[in-house]
């Protein structure tokens, strides 16, 4: 029953491993400087990159999960995720292993209205292509019968330590330091975020679930989706702090991203931010329905207790 994570340095690969834990699954950790979260992790130091690499990784094994995260940046991505992709999908394939492929909303686009397991794929940037390309990949081997695979999507992520998460970085950080938390474009429109230790969870449990395999799953995420300013009002409570929030335009980011390269590197997905932005996964708690996500309050209280135990959480 030994369980491989490929990319397990990040916040997703550490909740899915801690679930899988909890689930009294042997667990295999597999990135360039693997760390052991508990201590009977088989931990296996490999370059994804490397497709003898990730064919030792992965034997052995009876799933997969592909949660690698590689620098933000879309000639990164163009080079090597489709080399990760093809490399996972051939050891996979070789090995008889089931693949886990978590995934994001890239792929979709521009939409207009809420984001389901059936919106099209139509890319609109960049790197919504890179995914998209990646996606085909995988779905090709899936039709052949070769490859058994699922794909589990998430939105924008938040959740505690998630370095990663724009409001992380935007939100959070600003008011744990006393500063204004600050918003993209504008903070009038939904904008969903799913709860990384949930997300960790349920990937762990469409693994382990053999009628989830040859579909794509939204993972758990609060229904009850608040726009901008309503998460910065109630997370502005929730630390404590009274600051005005400062709302980013369009035309400052583009001078932040000539000095930040994250933030030019984000300049193709500001569409996200200028409409509503809500994703679905009505699917998910149909097929799990005594699954227990956190709501958007609960989370935030969990961020802020985080950062500070000491904190009064309201």
């Amino acid at each position: 029953m030994l369980q491989t994570i490929l990319g397990a340095g990040g916040v997703i690969g550490y909740h899915t491993a801690l679930e899988l834990h909890r689930m009294g699954i042997p667990v295999r950790l597999v990135s360039r400087n693997p760390k052991k979260i508990v201590e009977s992790d088989e931990l296996f130091s490999a370059d994804l990159l490397n497709a003898e690499a990730v064919d030792r990784a992965v034997e052995g094994s009876d799933v997969v999960y592909l949660t690698a995260g590689l620098k933000y940046d879309t000639h990164t991505w163009q080079d090597q995720w489709p080399k990760v992709m093809r490399n996972t999908i051939e050891a996979c394939k070789k090995h008889n292993t089931k693949l886990v492929f978590f995934d994001n909303v890239y792929c979709y686009g521009e939409v207009s209205g809420v984001m389901s397991e059936s919106t099209p794929i139509h890319a609109s940037s960049a790197k919504g292509d890179v995914r998209a390309k990646v996606l085909d990949m995988l779905f090709t081997e899936m039709r052949t019968g070769k490859l058994n695979a699922l794909v589990a999507r998430s939105a924008d992520f938040y959740g505690p330590d998630t370095p990663l998460s724009f409001v992380q970085v935007m939100v959070f950080d600003n008011l744990h330091k006393g500063k204004s938390p600050q918003w993209m474009m504008s903070d009038k429109f939904l904008h969903s975020f799913t709860y990384t230790p949930d997300a960790g969870r349920a990937t762990a449990l469409l693994g382990n679930t053999e009628d989830a395999y040859g579909q794509t799953w939204h993972l758990p995420t609060d229904p009850n989706t608040l726009t901008g300013a309503q998460f910065m009002e109630y997370s502005s409570k929730v630390f404590g702090q009274n600051k005005k929030p400062t709302i980013l335009p369009k035309w400052m980011l583009r001078v932040l991203g000539f000095f930040i390269p994250a933030i030019g590197e984000s300049i193709e997905m500001l569409y996200q931010f200028d409409r509503d932005y809500v994703f679905e996964s009505n699917k998910f708690f149909q097929r799990y329905p005594d699954f227990k996500h956190l709501t958007y309050q609960q989370g935030i209280k969990e961020i802020a207790a985080n950062y500070d135990k000491s904190i009064r959480v309201v």
